[in-house]
């Protein structure tokens, strides 16, 4: 069975196990602390926020959304991260936790969810395919100095 909800106190090392292999599976590198800083803001919950879903009970899928001004309407709801562990794949985990956030995202006056992956994610653009549009929106960006 399936559950979506927030994330407690007590779920700290197996979401950021999750995390870190969210972030190795887009071979990104961040500073360690960046970990702690995103806890921190999920369990005060007022700028970014973050369910966990579970399957019998354990921690097997966490994703990451805040809602940002949108200068052509509503608010929107930006769905930044989404990571099933390997063995949960298939589930519908990934399913449920984009659902979870579309509910919250309806609930707090949101226009639209909105979310990116790269091109070559085909198992994730699977059920994206299913669950949303593709806008064929290309996202650009620049990094800047630290």
């Amino acid at each position: 069975m399936i559950s979506i909800g927030k994330l407690e106190p007590s779920d700290r090392a197996v979401w950021e196990d999750l995390f870190r292999a969210y972030i190795d599976f887009y071979q990104w590198v961040v500073p360690p602390e960046m970990y702690e800083r995103a806890w921190c803001e999920f369990q005060e919950d007022t700028r970014l926020h973050a369910f966990g879903a579970r399957l019998d009970g354990r921690l097997v899928g966490i994703t990451h959304f805040f809602i940002h001004p949108n200068t052509s309407g509503p608010d929107v709801c930006y769905l930044q991260d989404l990571f099933t562990t390997p063995e949960a794949r298939g589930k519908g985990i990934a399913r449920a936790l984009i659902a979870a956030v579309t509910k919250w995202a309806q609930a707090h006056d949101c226009r639209r969810v909105y979310w990116h992956t790269h091109e070559s994610n085909s198992t994730a653009r699977h059920l994206y395919d299913k669950v949303a549009e593709n806008s064929g929106i290309i996202m650009y960006h620049i990094e800047l100095p630290r």
